[in-house]
């Protein structure tokens, strides 16, 4: 197909809401204006359906990152973008596979099935999750299942999934995720960034949804810095909500000359109840007035870097405040993240008015964006699979949806017109004007009948 028509028809599509490349086909193939849009006659076939499927996966993700790039930079020539402030937020979209597809991972080193032939089948892949993680899932179902009531019996009988421990064997690149209010489905997440000037779409990409949003949040910079570096903007702000949240995401933005305006959410507590921080000496002092030096840095299961603080064995032992401190432990110890100073000042910005404001914006913008592209630009579901054909949809829909903005955008043009005005008069001119129109009155002839 050639590439100018696919790009057309593809847009088409997007533009038009359809999601399935046979029922584009056969729309455009009815509408004589998106004919002449493509070039081609009434009499003319247009390509199969399939076709477009191939065509797309010929065509490498970086042309379509070209395509929206093209396009992005027209919107900024246009006045569209202001570029100082990025709202960013994430949604799944629901994958092009079945969950009844879904099948359990191998434990590791465990041999692959075989087929009747004695060939071995296409090994399912082996289970990579760290062993407190698969404790953890093995705890939670244990739970569920043991519930009483009905709804320990229907866990019982029902499938209790987990990105750890199932894949799809149809889109190995989807993931297993539940939206509240949703079923439980094999989702892709759109990652955006939204330009609050005028809600102009400045960076997308496609994620898995098996982890949070903070941790996206890094290749999501990495790409909007680097779009916001070609047309010479500088990020200032950035708006997102609390799954962002993260040490390393306040201290990237921070070294970055940027403002992260989100919000502090989870473990993370400004102050200590019964302990005051000397921040000159990095101690901690309890209310009896025992000091807590810090003595180390430890890494937490999940990876993150925390400073430990801890009292020695002889101050707990004669305390008599470690019945209610620290029954059945041999010291006090406290746990704080290196990332303490960043926390603090995004709980700062978080309870000013400014902050307040911030918050409003990003939800009148990203999330309006969010639903224009899930219920009108037919991203409520995918057409293709694997993450690359997830990411290359997500770019097509952002790309009709600045498109669209820059065809309705009508500057604002100011109307000069120079009009004369007449002099204003006088109190000796006015009563000039009054004797002359009594000095031009005729006088009544006397005499006749």
């Amino acid at each position: 197909m050639d590439p100018v028509v696919f790009f057309k028809l593809v847009l088409v599509g997007r533009l038009e809401n359809l999601v399935s490349d046979r029922r584009l086909v056969e729309y455009c193939a009815l509408r004589l204006d998106i004919l002449l849009f493509l070039g081609y006659e009434v009499d003319k076939e247009l390509p199969w359906h399939s076709t477009a499927s191939r065509t797309r996966q010929l065509f490498p993700a970086a042309v379509f990152e070209r395509l929206f790039d093209h396009v992005f930079a027209q919107c900024v020539a246009r006045g569209l973008v202001a570029g100082d402030t990025q709202a960013v937020d994430s949604a799944p979209v629901k994958a092009n596979a079945s969950l009844d597809s879904v099948r359990e991972k191998q434990p590791t080193g465990a041999s692959g099935p075989f087929l009747a032939t004695g060939q071995p089948a296409v090994p399912s892949p082996a289970v990579t999750a760290a062993a407190h993680h698969l404790r953890r899932e093995a705890a939670r179902q244990a739970k569920r299942r043991s519930e009483p009531g009905p709804l320990g019996a229907q866990h019982e009988q029902a499938r209790l999934l987990s990105n750890k421990t199932h894949y799809s064997p149809t889109d190995p690149d989807a993931r297993i995720s539940i939206k509240p209010g949703k079923a439980r489905a094999l989702n892709y997440l759109c990652s955006l960034a939204v330009d609050t000037a005028h809600g102009v779409i400045r960076h997308v990409q496609a994620d898995y949804t098996d982890s949070r949003d903070s941790l996206h949040l890094p290749r999501l910079l990495t790409g909007l810095q680097r779009r916001l570096g070609t047309n010479e903007l500088r990020l200032r702000d950035l708006l997102a909500d609390a799954g962002y949240a993260n040490g390393s995401n306040y201290a990237l933005l921070e070294a970055q000359q940027g403002t992260a305006w989100i919000p502090v959410f989870g473990q993370y507590k400004p102050e200590i109840a019964g302990f005051t921080y000397d921040a000159s000496a990095d101690t901690y002092a309890c209310a009896a007035g025992k000091v807590l030096p810090f003595h180390r840095f430890n890494v937490t299961p999940d990876g993150s870097w925390v400073k430990l603080y801890w009292a020695t064995y002889r101050d707990c032992q004669q305390c008599p405040l470690k019945p209610t401190c620290v029954p059945g432990a041999k010291r006090k110890q406290l746990t704080k993240t290196i990332y303490d100073a960043a926390y603090r000042r995004a709980w700062q910005r978080q309870q000013s008015r400014r902050g307040h404001r911030h918050r409003h914006l990003r939800q009148s913008t990203v999330e309006a964006v969010f639903g224009n592209l899930l219920h009108h630009y037919g991203l409520r579901r995918m057409n293709v699979r694997g993450q690359a054909g997830a990411h290359k949809t997500m770019l097509l829909t952002a790309v009709a949806y600045n498109l669209k903005k820059l065809l309705k955008h009508r500057p604002n043009r100011q109307a000069s017109l120079a009009m004369v005005l007449p002099r204003p008069l006088l109190a000796a001119d006015r009563r000039a004007r009054r004797q002359n129109r009594r000095s031009q009155v005729p006088t009544p002839a006397l005499g006749g009948r």
